[in-house]
């Protein structure tokens, strides 16, 4: 039994009877890189190239009827939106108020990539664009080069940060760093890889100045926390809304997006490697980088980069819990309905129903805050003051959204305290699950509500 034919080749795909997860485009790596090529090398990935693009789709709208007529414009609305992006990154790189860079002097020099190093056994070739031979780009040619990376590298640096806000800094300063050091880049190897040696470098810098290392949560006086051993915290991690990820379309490399090395509690694990480790780990463990790839970004020898490996992976192991779950699509599908009897109970202020959803030993953490809870009867004690509309310490009433954060489910959590009509943004929940049961409730502020889709208010009458 076959699932239709592969674009790139022709050939059959294999079919999925009795096989779990996502059905397959194209019938090897070989294939899915080919067609990622082509769309890389096509006219309107330059600005000019995107200009006629809009201006044919213009050209081509016709009110009706109107299905094709919203396809039309839903087409052009994305042509335009990634020419904005163009645009502000051309701006952003080259104008006359560009942003300060993040660090001040660099840990390594600026990368110029003579030698390609790929293509070394087991390595993924991260080659997915033709050389540069025109070093000397406009900023908005320039901009378009670098754009079509832009969520990709984003993930990486969230990865190496930790934090989604820094890593949107992260990013633009990389792009203001590979502007500056432009003429120096030989095209011998692919602006991806070169790309990310300035990410990676740019990570290293920032975590050089800022030199944040995780602490253990502290009791509180007065606050039952729960009879077990503090948590980690992790001050400056964030979530990162599964939205923003790179599509298989754009970075066909499935490990790169995987949900295991987006989860919370990965992201917290590899912020106790220091730097460099973790950037090792990251690079070979998660991007699939050979080592004599990563030595090349990290300016380290390979001996030194495997030396690091060793290192790492236990330190990261000793960070994650023992239990994880395996994603699969009827494990979606009863997570999907455990937020669902979440939020609905949470709206009802039912208590008993939110226990009942809650594992014994569930931990509860609040970054940037110092509220921390590990036990059912702990957490239970500490909502039970907040849902009861006869405590004098009554939040108010509830409403929630779902949402999706670093591959978990997550609800945006909304109240409407007493005596008011609307409905403010209040907490991110992101559920971990394990069987039927949540086992870990990551909590954080909602100034990040819009990068999740999510309103900060909703009306009363909702």
């Amino acid at each position: 039994m076959v699932d239709g034919v592969c674009p790139g080749c022709g050939k059959p795909l294999a079919g999925r009877t009795g096989r779990k997860g996502r059905s397959s485009v194209y019938c090897s790596a070989a294939c899915r890189q080919r067609a990622y090529r082509e769309r890389r090398a096509a006219p309107s990935d330059t600005a000019q190239g995107l200009i006629e693009e809009v201006g044919r789709q213009v050209r081509e709208l016709v009110p009706a009827p109107p299905a094709v007529f919203y396809s039309g414009v839903s087409e052009l609305a994305a042509s335009v939106g990634r020419l904005r992006r163009i645009a502000r990154t051309a701006r952003d790189t080259a104008g006359p108020g560009m942003a300060d860079p993040v660090t001040e002097e660099p840990v390594l020099d600026e990368p110029v990539m003579d030698e390609p190093v790929m293509g070394e056994p087991g390595a993924v070739d991260l080659v997915t664009t033709g050389p540069v031979t025109e070093v000397a780009l406009a900023e908005s040619d320039f901009a378009a080069l670098v754009e079509s990376y832009r969520r990709e590298l984003r993930v990486h640096c969230y990865r190496m940060s930790g934090s989604y806000d820094d890593a949107e800094d992260l990013v633009q300063e990389t792009f203001l760093r590979a502007w500056r050091a432009r003429d120096g880049f030989a095209g011998r190897a692919s602006v991806r890889t070169w790309l990310y040696r300035i990410a990676t470098n740019a990570c290293l810098d920032f975590q050089r100045r800022t030199a944040r290392r995780p602490q253990r949560y502290e009791p509180l006086p007065g606050m039952n926390h729960g009879g077990a051993e503090p948590p980690a915290r992790v001050t400056w991690l964030q979530p990162y809304p599964d939205d923003d990820l790179p599509s298989t379309e754009e970075q066909p490399d499935a490990l790169a997006v995987s949900r295991e090395t987006l989860e919370l509690v990965f992201l917290a694990a590899i912020q106790h490697l220091p730097p460099r480790q973790r950037a090792v780990l990251v690079l070979r463990d998660v991007l699939g980088l050979a080592a004599a790839e990563t030595a090349a970004v990290l300016d380290m020898t390979v001996a030194s980069v495997n030396s690091a490996l060793q290192r790492a992976r236990p330190t990261l192991r000793d960070h994650l819990p023992r239990r994880r779950a395996e994603w699969t699509a009827e494990a979606d599908v009863r997570e999907r309905e455990i937020l669902a009897r979440y939020m609905a109970a949470a709206e009802r202020l039912d208590l008993t129903e939110v226990a009942a959803l809650l594992s014994e030993d569930i931990t509860l953490t609040m970054p940037p805050n110092p509220f921390w809870f590990v036990g059912r009867e702990a957490l239970v004690e500490f909502l039970s003051v907040s849902l009861d509309p006869a405590s004098p310490m009554f939040l108010g009433h509830w409403r929630h959204l779902p949402a999706r954060a670093n591959g978990q489910l997550a609800a945006g959590g909304y109240v409407r305290r007493p005596g008011t009509t609307v409905y403010r943004a209040q907490v991110l929940d992101v559920l971990r699950v394990e069987g039927d049961r949540i086992v870990e409730i990551t909590s954080f502020e909602p100034h990040l509500f819009p990068a999740f889709g999510l309103p900060l208010r909703l009306p009363a009458d909702r």
